[in-house]
């Protein structure tokens, strides 16, 4: 038996939603399932406006453009990220400025933040990692007291909640991904949240290569040109049609992946109280979605041999993020980047299971397999 890590999940609507979107006569972006789906983020979010990407890089791209962030600026934010975190704001000049994450949650850790700030900083960016909410109140303060701009990088947190409120509609802009890995997906797709109302024009034209085309279709003016920079940032109109199909199933989606999740927590809690590892941790603040389950095991080697162990077994696991800090651009663009304790530690000790819809059947295979490899007898 081969067990993957990910196996993308479609409702059985995907390919039928794309083929009306070719009977429209619409493959290309911003057709009738693009404004289904912008809607349903609205919708869902509060975001004042949502604006599908071709990926949550490209969102990110957007929002440094956006926020003005040009050269020599300062961004603040987690090494423990993707790299499209960075590269937004490396694409446009400015350097990235790391701090270190939360022990409990693997968030940017709050408490650091305003040491990190000097008067090239423009921006933070609060990184959702697994869908737990950054301490977004503390963020927002500090933000508002020194003049930032506040980016939330929620890649891995649709429908998921800060004290009640919606991911990515708590910043000023907010990113969601639709990757294949990710709860709901479109293969690759993004999309962008702006929610201050000063930001959604320029945001538009941007999305629409520089030029004021949406304002010509909505009639506001008699042709559209070029007038600020921007790229093709809007996906296509059969991404924007796959990606309806998930949406409107989002809400099961959510809830077969919480099934799944409280299994493995629920039942890996004898091994964790014995000390072999740690489950995640949700402040009870905050709400997931259940995008991923991880571990994290006392060491880089029992980390090594745990992955190793699985996957004698069919089992596919995978570490997550080589820290940003310590990748060779990371030095090159920060060399005097001070040490970061417990990210470099948690990136060293961190193993992500299998999580997918219809995983169910095998499940207990690999939470088995989990116990054999402590040397301990299954549930």
């Amino acid at each position: 038996m081969k067990i993957p890590f990910n196996k993308p999940f479609m409702t059985g609507r995907e390919l039928a939603y794309i083929a009306q979107a070719h009977q429209h006569g619409q493959l290309a972006g911003d057709g009738q399932f693009t404004a289904k789906c912008h809607k349903w983020l609205e919708d869902n979010t509060g975001s004042k406006k949502a604006l599908l990407t071709h990926s949550c890089t490209a969102a990110l791209e957007m929002a440094a453009i956006l926020g003005n962030i040009g050269e020599g600026d300062e961004v603040i934010m987690p090494s423990y990220t993707f790299v499209s975190t960075a590269n937004a704001f490396v694409m446009r000049g400015a350097t990235p400025v790391f701090v270190d994450i939360r022990e409990d949650t693997l968030n940017i850790d709050e408490s650091l933040i305003e040491e990190a700030i000097t008067p090239r900083t423009r921006a933070i960016v609060a990184v959702h990692y697994a869908g737990v909410a950054c301490e977004m109140d503390t963020i927002m303060t500090i933000a508002q007291k020194h003049g930032l701009l506040v980016i939330e990088d929620a890649a891995q947190a649709i429908m998921c909640t800060y004290k009640g409120q919606p991911l990515g509609s708590i910043g000023d802009i907010g990113a969601f991904s639709f990757h294949e890995t990710k709860n709901v997906i479109s293969g690759e797709g993004g999309a962008l949240l702006i929610n201050r109302e000063d930001l959604i024009e320029r945001a538009e034209i941007i999305r629409e290569k520089g030029t004021n085309r949406n304002q010509f279709f909505r009639g506001q003016v008699d042709k559209y040109t070029w007038v600020d920079i921007g790229s093709s940032f809007l996906p296509s109109e059969m991404v924007a049609a796959f990606l309806w199909a998930q949406l409107e199933e989002a809400s099961e989606i959510k809830q077969e992946r919480m099934n799944l999740w409280m299994h493995y927590h629920d039942s890996l809690e004898i091994l964790e109280q014995r000390g072999f590892f740690r489950r995640p941790i949700t402040p009870q603040y905050c709400s997931h979605s259940a995008h991923m389950y991880y571990l994290l095991l006392e060491s880089k080697q029992e980390r090594t041999s745990f992955i190793r162990t699985l996957s004698e077994h069919g089992i596919h696991s995978v570490f997550h993020y080589v820290p940003l800090h310590d990748s060779p651009y990371g030095k090159h663009l920060n060399p005097e980047t001070n040490a970061l304790p417990v990210t470099t530690s948690y990136s060293e000790r961190l193993v992500r299971l299998p999580l997918w819809i219809g995983l169910g059947e095998v499940q207990q295979c690999v939470i088995n397999t989990i116990y054999k490899a402590f040397n301990h007898d299954s549930l």
